[in-house]
């Protein structure tokens, strides 16, 4: 009986404090960005809890509001060009400009849709995230069309695998990435609801991109 209760006790706090100690690492994360002459201590003489993280905030969407209108892009673009002339930052400013693009863009593909893919090897399954399709050189030496999957590790899905596969081996999925995350979070425990019309088998040809 007190297995029981303490096992149930765990399922409440488990999650709970994991989710608290999540905010509080982004939190702190994002305070820490904030110099200390605009801290509140240096602002106000007095310690404002969480202060940083809404000065943060208020800052990026300041710069989306000012960046939306014609003169705030021309800035940007002045801004752009200046960073570009500087040989460390510019190797540095655009790699992460591209990746940054490429991942938040609205209208991108990447990571807004969860596939099934055989890894590591034949026979075992895995859930994958589609971000492109390979381009230039890689492209060229690849037969056929392929595309690019992040591949995650369970239970933390920051770190994981970049592979490129064959479009005809990758298996579109119809659940939603928050399912898809959650499903490798829980280490296949989460099992995401089924949907509305039957999941299409392995097997089946029309339910693999290629044959799109």
């Amino acid at each position: 009986m007190l297995k029981k209760f303490f096992i149930t006790g765990l399922l409440v706090w488990i999650p709970l404090v994991i989710t608290i100690w999540v905010i509080g690492l982004i939190v702190n994360t994002l305070s820490g960005v904030v110099p200390d002459f605009l801290s509140s201590q240096s602002l106000f003489h007095r310690h404002i809890p969480g202060f940083g993280f809404v000065l943060v905030i208020a800052v990026i969407l300041g710069t989306g509001m000012v960046t939306a209108n014609f003169l705030g892009r021309r800035l940007f673009d002045l801004w752009e060009r200046l960073l570009n002339q500087i040989p460390l930052v510019r190797s540095i400013y655009s790699s992460v400009k591209q990746v940054s693009d490429t991942v938040l863009a609205p209208n991108g593909r990447a990571f807004r849709q969860a596939v099934l893919i055989e890894y590591p090897r034949k026979g075992s399954w895995t859930i994958a995230f589609l971000t492109g399709e390979p381009r230039g050189e890689v492209a060229g030496h690849l037969p056929g069309e392929h595309l690019s999957v992040y591949v995650p590790t369970t239970p933390n899905p920051t770190s994981g695998f970049f592979l490129i596969v064959p479009r005809a081996e990758v298996i579109e999925l119809h659940m939603s990435v928050d399912a898809a995350l959650k499903y490798i979070v829980s280490m296949g425990v989460v099992a995401p609801p089924a949907p509305i019309t039957p999941a299409a088998m392995p097997e089946a040809s029309d339910a693999r991109l290629g044959a799109r």
